[in-house]
């Protein structure tokens, strides 16, 4: 690769601003330093090559510059201060130090460079991508004003001021340079400029037209040609969404780096259409995920500050149920902790609304902003991962199935213990009828309406509660009959009338409830990673799901079919307990993210597969139930023993 000067000139200044603390910059502030040291390792993964051939060295000037940065870069990573994924990091580009020493192949510095950036901007996040689409007609009047006389009018170089500078101003219209150039590091020249030269910091510009200029000068090494290539490779290629699923992403992107997994030949026309057309991108995040989830919180947080409370408490539900909680199912199988620190903050905000706090309400928007941008890199990176796709099938099936499944097989193995299998045809009826509102679900979420956030989570709820409610019921009924030998005196005088009329339905109730409300969430759930595309990933998670659940099913009829009767209503109303105690957990953290119950934080473990999630309200209810059922099982003790 060419050596670049301009590439040069500007981490000399990166370097001497590490070192003196120049005037522009806050030598405090952990986000400058992560900006600097970002700035670091994308010079040794663009420019070692230039440096370092089949491990010798072609530039000695270049060498001992990238030795100079490598080390530099460990020495800040070092003083950066310490956050989750900083030993990682440290790790990272201490290897990166080495490999430089040891004249190592460009690829593998590249590789190290880049995943040190990738740990660098999960642990010590920063905005990376403008807040807004840039308005590239007005990057165009900036270039023309403030940069063509030195750059020349097409960004040749060749300004009427370029013979009279030293270094020679960089010729943007250079494609090979442009290959691994990024708008992001564009806009870092612009903002702070570079010591040593004629280019001058921009700061004094608004932050959108520094972006919108950096967007600008980004297009000036595509022509007409490769935008209508781009246009085209945008209407009938679905992997450049993928690669570039948000302004993030584009931002960072690098033609040489978009190459590695898009159609030979598509990266260079791709981001050209996508630098020129930027909306495309923008409007593409919006449609999704996290994007809208901050749009929400922002406006959320401007309507508590203008004393609006209740849009204020309605927006910020929608920014979790509608932005943020759809990217439930990529975090839970790839970041759990992080999506516990969302929800838990989540709350925390709503609470301070409801309070009235505008303060803690300030800190708690700040603390998801930054969340956000985590969790934007992981869902970026996660997107389009098949492996992903298929935990993530696969742990929701199970996660949903299992508390229906052993609802229904508990029903199922206790009325053939009884001998009334005239009665399982209600409770195969109300399965079989939940599975086919799941189907209509989907099919209604998908081509008909948009099941907003609100409705699902109250529809879970109240469910998980009625189901709650029942489960108790049955499991101190079974409790109480299991004790000498009463269930068999029951059977003779109740329970072939009873199953023959209204607990029949009773049973065709329950089943039905306990299992939609599963299969309504894993439609939902399912939905969202659809969209990612790996259909096939999807339906592998999906098949060993179900294979999984049929075993548990087959084990479990087995097992109750050589429990002795008495030991089996023993166990069973145990089981049946806990799962009422798990699903009043989930039943009311339902009704809180609808915004029906208020949430009060705690400290406490988070197990959202038991119901448990640390607030005093969830815990409560699950107290309560459980005193409920341990007064019921004693009080059945006692009147057997009377």
């Amino acid at each position: 690769m060419k050596y670049s000067i301009w590439r040069k000139f500007l981490f000399i200044a990166v370097l001497y601003s590490c070192m003196t603390g120049a005037a522009n910059a806050n030598p405090n502030s952990s986000e400058q330093n992560a900006r600097q040291l970002w700035q670091l390792l994308d010079y040794v993964a663009v420019d070692y090559s230039g440096a370092v051939q089949n491990g010798t060295v072609v530039s000695a000037m270049e060498y001992q510059e990238m030795q100079e940065f490598s080390a530099r870069a460990e020495t800040q990573t070092q003083a950066l201060p310490r956050r989750p994924l900083h030993s990682e990091l440290a790790a990272v580009v201490t290897q990166l130090n080495e490999a430089v020493q040891r004249k190592d192949s460009p690829q593998r510095v590249s590789q190290l460079a880049r995943e040190a950036n990738r740990l660098l901007l999960l642990a010590y996040p920063f905005p990376v991508a403008p807040r807004s689409a840039p308005d590239l007609s007005r990057g165009a009047a900036l270039y023309k004003a403030q940069c063509a006389s030195c750059h020349g009018a097409n960004g040749a170089g060749d300004g009427g001021l370029a013979s009279r500078l030293e270094p020679k101003p960089i010729a943007f219209t250079d494609r090979e340079r442009a290959q691994s150039r990024s708008v992001l590091a564009l806009y870092q020249v612009i903002s702070q400029g570079v010591d040593g030269t004629s280019m001058p910091a921009f700061a004094s510009l608004s932050e959108q037209d520094r972006w919108s200029l950096a967007f600008y000068v980004g297009t000036l090494a595509f022509g007409d040609k490769d935008l209508e290539a781009g246009e085209t490779a945008f209407a009938q290629e679905k992997a450049i969404y993928k690669a570039l699923p948000d302004m993030g992403a584009l931002v960072m992107a690098t033609e040489e780096e978009l190459a590695k997994g898009l159609p030979k030949g598509t990266a260079g026309a791709a981001l050209a259409y996508a630098r020129t057309h930027p909306e495309i991108v923008r409007e593409h995040q919006e449609r999704t995920g996290i994007d809208l989830a901050r749009k929400l919180l922002k406006d959320s947080l401007h309507a508590m500050k203008g004393g609006d409370r209740a849009t204020a408490t309605k927006l910020a539900l929608s920014a979790y149920l509608d932005g943020f909680e759809p990217l439930e199912a990529t975090l839970d199988s790839t970041d759990r902790q992080l999506l516990v620190d969302v929800e838990r903050t989540m709350q925390l905000y709503r609470g301070a609304v409801a309070e009235g706090n505008l303060a803690r309400a300030t800190e708690n928007a700040q603390q998801l902003d930054t969340y956000f941008a985590r969790v934007e890199l992981v869902v970026g990176e996660n997107k389009a991962n098949a492996s992903t796709t298929f935990v993530g099938a696969l742990t929701i099936l199970l996660r949903e199935g299992v508390e229906a499944l052993l609802i229904v097989t508990a029903m199922v193995a206790f009325l053939r213990k009884a001998e009334r299998p005239q009665a399982l045809r209600y409770v195969h009826a109300g399965w079989i009828s939940a599975l086919g509102a799941g189907v209509l679900t989907w099919l209604i979420a998908t081509y008909v309406v948009s099941i907003s956030g609100a409705s699902r989570e109250v529809t879970e709820g109240l469910s998980s509660l009625f189901a709650a409610a029942v489960l108790l019921s049955v499991g101190l009924w079974m409790h109480q009959k299991g004790q000498a030998g009463q269930w068999q005196a029951y059977l003779k005088e109740h329970l072939t009338a009873a199953t023959q009329k209204r607990s029949a339905w009773a049973l065709f109730a329950l089943a039905f409830i306990a299992v939609y409300r599963e299969v309504f969430e894993t439609v939902l759930f399912y939905s969202a990673l659809a969209t990612e595309g790996n259909g096939s990933a999807l339906l592998g998670g999906f098949v060993t799901g179900l294979v999984l659940l049929s075993v548990i099913a087959v084990v479990f009829l087995r097992t109750s079919a050589r429990m002795p009767i008495g030991k089996f209503f023993s166990f069973s109303s145990v089981l049946v307990a806990a799962l009422a105690v798990v699903l009043a957990g989930k039943g009311i953290a339902g009704l809180q993210e609808a915004g029906w119950l208020m949430a009060t934080p705690m400290d406490g473990p988070r197990l959202p597969v038991l119901g448990i999630y640390p607030t005093i309200q969830t815990y409560g209810a699950q107290a309560a139930l459980l005193l409920a059922a341990g007064l019921g099982f004693g009080f059945n003790l006692v009147r057997v023993r009377r």
